[in-house]
């Protein structure tokens, strides 16, 4: 947590826009690392009864404005697999039809606001609120959003997903790769900037934090 406030500190605007996600004009509005039940499905079988447990970064775009949204997408990547990258796209007319297969009663419009609901509560709730991502060996997946409520598993939403394309993983990794030698120029930039000051100000503490910073951060 305290790493990620003093990264949040920094303005990494500038790296985030070169997101090849972006490139079509979509908007980032929900971008956290969701535990997912992981299962895999051979042909001919059912999914894995019991899945692994995994933090998978979940990235929900849109495409317009919040309250008329014409396109929405979400991304599925992980820290631990490089290659892994899947993306469920919908539009108006792609909802309708999920719409009423499972007859959902919600408009498209309502869509980003009840992701993001399911997403915290699969967070903040994991014992009630589930998520399980089955993938197929063809590259087709689906995330179920099931909800425990004791006695049974009720299923709230289902999503297609399908894994991107080799080009779109290597732009994705490129893109990642690059973001985060950008983010540690920028932060050795500032470690050079405060070993400067604290160079100035009080020498013999800097040359105590050279010779041991770790027994240093454990002090404080």
């Amino acid at each position: 947590m305290q790493e990620d406030s003093v990264l949040n500190s920094f303005d990494f605007s500038a790296i985030e826009e070169m997101d090849p996600s972006l490139s079509e004009g979509h908007r980032v509005i929900y971008d956290r690392e969701v535990p997912f039940e992981l299962r895999i499905q051979d042909s001919g079988s059912g999914p894995q009864e019991v899945g692994t447990l995994e933090a998978v970064k979940t990235k929900l775009l849109v495409l317009g404005e919040d309250s008329n949204p014409r396109h929405i997408k979400i991304e599925l990547t992980s820290e631990n697999d490089l290659f892994f990258h899947y993306i469920h796209a919908v539009d108006g007319n792609g909802f309708r039809i999920m719409q009423e297969s499972q007859k959902l009663m919600i408009e498209f419009s309502e869509l980003p606001t009840i992701l993001v609901r399911m997403l915290n509560a699969c967070i903040k709730e994991p014992h009630s609120f589930l998520a399980v991502f089955i993938m197929h060996r063809d590259g087709r997946a689906r995330l179920d959003f099931i909800q425990n409520i004791e006695y049974k598993f009720i299923e709230l939403l289902s999503l297609d997903f399908v894994a991107s394309s080799e080009e779109s993983v290597r732009q994705q990794i490129t893109f990642r790769y690059n973001a985060a030698k950008s983010k540690l120029a920028i932060l050795q930039a500032r470690l050079q900037d405060i070993s400067a000051l604290v160079k100035v100000k009080n020498p013999s503490l800097l040359l105590q934090l050279q010779r041991n910073p770790k027994k240093s951060s454990i002090n404080k």
